[in-house]
C-alpha cells in the first residue's frame, strides 16, 4: 500500500510540472487519476474536473468529453468550485511564467 501511494505522489508531482509547463496531455492525466480515484488518489470530482478544465482549453477533445461526463455527476455549486480553482491555477501559473 505505501509503495503505490508513493508512486502515485511522483505521478502526479511529474504530471504537475508538466502541467504547469502548459502540457494538455498532463492536465488530461490528472483529470483521469482524480475522476477514477485511481493509484491510490482519492476519487476527487472537483479537482478531476479542474484539470480536464484546463486540458479541454488547451485544445483537448478527450477531456472536454470527460469535463461533460462527470459534470452529470457533481452539483452546480461543485462545478463552480471547480472553475474557479481552475482560473486560480492558470493565474498562479501564468503568473510564474511571465
Amino acid at each position: 500500500m505505501g509503495n503505490s501511494l508513493k508512486s502515485a505522489q511522483f505521478l502526479i508531482e511529474s504530471r504537475l510540472r508538466d502541467a504547469a509547463r502548459g502540457d494538455a496531455d498532463a492536465c488530461y492525466d490528472l483529470g483521469m487519476v482524480y475522476s477514477s480515484g485511481a493509484d491510490g488518489v482519492d476519487l476527487d470530482l472537483i479537482e478531476a474536473h479542474k484539470w480536464f478544465n484546463i486540458a479541454a482549453m488547451g485544445g483537448d477533445e478527450r477531456a472536454k468529453e470527460c469535463r461533460a461526463e462527470i459534470s452529470e455527476d457533481m452539483t452546480a455549486r461543485e462545478i463552480i468550485a471547480a472553475q474557479k480553482a481552475a482560473r486560480d491555477w492558470l493565474q498562479t501559473t501564468q503568473r510564474r511564467a511571465a
